[in-house]
C-alpha cells in the first residue's frame, strides 16, 4: 500500500510539501525513476504489477 500526503501553499517558505511511502517488500521487483516508453509518465515502475507509487 502507498501513502501520499500533499501540502499545497500551506507554508510560506515551502510552497509544496510532498510525503510518500511505498510499503512493499524490499525484494519486490521495481524499475528506477525513468521516462516510460509507452506512456507520457516519468516515474518508477512496479515490475510485478506494472503500476507506480509516485510519478509525473
Amino acid at each position: 500500500m502507498c501513502i501520499v500526503a500533499i501540502a499545497w501553499q500551506l507554508f510560506d517558505e515551502l510552497p509544496l510539501v510532498l510525503l510518500s511511502n511505498r510499503d512493499e517488500f524490499l525484494a519486490r521487483p521495481t524499475e528506477q525513476l525513468h521516462q516510460w516508453p509507452d506512456q507520457p509518465i516519468y516515474a518508477g515502475r512496479d515490475s510485478q504489477s506494472g503500476g507506480t507509487w509516485l510519478g509525473i
